[in-house]
């Protein structure tokens, strides 16, 4: 039998600034919309609502604002009810993130006073190396291992 797939990635801009909002159980909810430029096609945008959740949502909370740049993986949840005062059956579309990549530094957008992140994700840190000397003797190519 075939594997199913939901995952989605949008790259846009911050539409409105992030809500933060806690469940009864204390998770932390980041909600936020972009717009994604349709490609080929002058002023035409489509819009996306995102959730993250709990360590990620508090990272977009901080960090992003209305403007800013984002590069979002995610998957695709449907939710469905009937309108209380209507009585219609409703339905949207929403995009769950599972990562969230800053590609707005402080200088890039109107907002300059944001902090800058390169990247978050909820599943990988990454240390940085810094080399403070580097000689420039060749390399002796019998030294390397493989």
């Amino acid at each position: 039998m075939a594997r199913s797939i939901n995952q989605v990635i949008l790259l846009g801009r911050l539409t409105r600034d992030p809500e933060q909002r806690t469940t009864s159980t204390g998770k932390t909810i980041a909600s936020f919309s972009i717009a994604v430029d349709r490609a080929g096609q002058d002023d035409s945008a489509d819009f996306f609502d995102i959730t993250a959740w709990e360590k990620l949502g508090e990272l977009v909370i901080q960090y992003l604002a209305k403007g800013r740049r984002v590069l979002v993986q995610g998957r695709l949840r449907q939710d469905s009810w009937d309108d209380k005062e209507t009585g219609k059956k409703r339905s949207r579309v929403e995009v769950t993130a599972t990562d969230v990549t800053f590609l707005d530094g402080p200088g890039d957008n109107a907002d300059a006073s944001a902090p800058r992140a390169a990247s978050t994700s909820s599943t990988s840190k990454s240390d940085d190396v810094v080399i403070e000397d580097i000689d420039d003797k060749p390399i002796d190519l019998s030294e390397i291992p493989f």
